[in-house]
């Protein structure tokens, strides 16, 4: 019996994965807030490649830390992430990225929406409610255009499609653990639990401008990212992918559409 509970107490463990490159600025405080917010959770922070001090900063901040040798940018990361919390058994993994965006005091609003709505995947949306957040307008085309895309084929309002602050289930990490995308893969990646037939639904967030340094995609790349990740959904479309075990975690509602 005393092993059951222990069981059940592993198989119940949360990480909070942290991508990041060059976040030496900002890593520090985004971990000690996760802390402080998030308790139960687990951080693990990804170096993808940098080249400044952001690792030795994480794990001075208590984290573990894992470094590529190289930058594979923010899909890479994210599939180490979750590779690490499919491997150390970890029920529930949301992404919380370095430059202080992503307010980890939210993450229990994730939480509730998963707990009351058996979702697999939950994802903070700076646009169902007004929150203050502005973007340029460059930036609020391509969500629009994307909201658009993704809305008709997934047959949901979709109004954040580029939102990194995201909450996952057992099932879902073990899919990110074998397949995900790696260029700009928050819009794919929404595709890949359509296509899997896993539940996800955009929840109110409020999120913050980044603490420092540069974003990875400024105005003048916003037509490139565009098109690139246009083409990464048609091609999504037809692209066999990894089947995830439907035995896999934790109770979810018994009819799986998204």
């Amino acid at each position: 019996m005393e092993l059951g509970r222990q069981g059940l107490m592993e198989a119940r463990r949360r990480l909070a994965i942290v991508p990041a490159y060059n976040e030496e600025p900002n890593v520090v405080s985004v971990v000690e807030s996760i802390n402080r917010n998030a308790p139960d959770f687990d951080v693990l922070v990804v170096d993808d490649g940098s080249t400044d001090a952001t690792a030795r900063r994480a794990r001075e901040a208590g984290a573990e830390v894992l470094v590529h040798p190289f930058n594979l940018g923010i899909g890479g990361a994210m599939q180490s992430g979750y590779r690490y919390a499919c491997d150390h058994g970890y029920f529930e993994a949301v992404q919380v990225d370095a430059d202080g965006q992503h307010d980890p005091g939210e993450i229990a609003t994730l939480r509730r929406a998963m707990r009351e709505n058996g979702f697999d995947m939950a994802w903070g949306s700076r646009f169902l409610e007004r929150t203050g957040y502005k973007a340029s307008v460059a930036r609020r085309f391509g969500i629009w255009f994307f909201s658009v895309v993704l809305s008709a084929i997934c047959g949901q309002r979709v109004t954040d499609p580029t939102s990194g602050f995201r909450l996952c289930n057992r099932r879902a990490i073990e899919l990110f653990a074998r397949d995900y995308p790696h260029d700009y893969p928050e819009v794919e990646s929404i595709l890949m639990m359509h296509a899997h037939r896993l539940r996800v639904r955009e929840v109110p967030v409020k999120m913050h401008a980044r603490r420092d340094g540069r974003s990875s995609i400024t105005s003048g790349e916003s037509i490139y990212y565009m098109v690139k990740v246009l083409l990464a959904i048609f091609v999504g479309l037809f692209r066999r992918r990894p089947v995830v075990d439907p035995g896999v975690e934790a109770p979810v509602a018994a009819e799986r559409g998204i």
